[in-house]
């Protein structure tokens, strides 16, 4: 999708300081990061939304999670902790239509968060 900041960003026509890549997932840094390590964890197909998934994403989504967990390991923050999280919607804090995992460590998240 042309308009999508995420896919330009996918496609190589915005920069971004990337974290890890690979043929489905890409992941780079916030631009206003909230933690110490604030990474965005996407998948290179174009899902607006948690609404917008399908039954045969369920392996994609997988992929996320497991890119979030390659990037706290390598960053050195497993041990410690590290906070996922995906917003679905405008009321909930999605600002770009393109599904995405935030990933935040190095400093303590309190709950609830805010």
């Amino acid at each position: 999708m042309s308009d999508c900041l995420f896919c330009r960003i996918v496609a190589g026509e915005i920069p971004a300081k990337i974290a890890y890549q690979d043929a489905d997932v890409i992941a780079f840094h916030d631009i206003n990061p909230q933690a110490p390590l604030h990474v965005l964890i996407i998948p290179r197909k174009h899902i607006a939304t948690i609404n917008d998934l399908q039954a045969d994403d369920a392996a994609l989504v997988g992929k996320l999670f497991l890119a979030a967990k390659h990037i706290a390991t390598e960053a050195g923050y497993a041990e410690n902790g590290y906070r996922v999280t995906m917003n679905c919607g405008a009321d909930a804090g999605q600002t770009v239509f393109h599904i995405h995992l935030h990933l935040l460590a190095g400093r303590e998240l309190g709950w609830p968060p805010g």
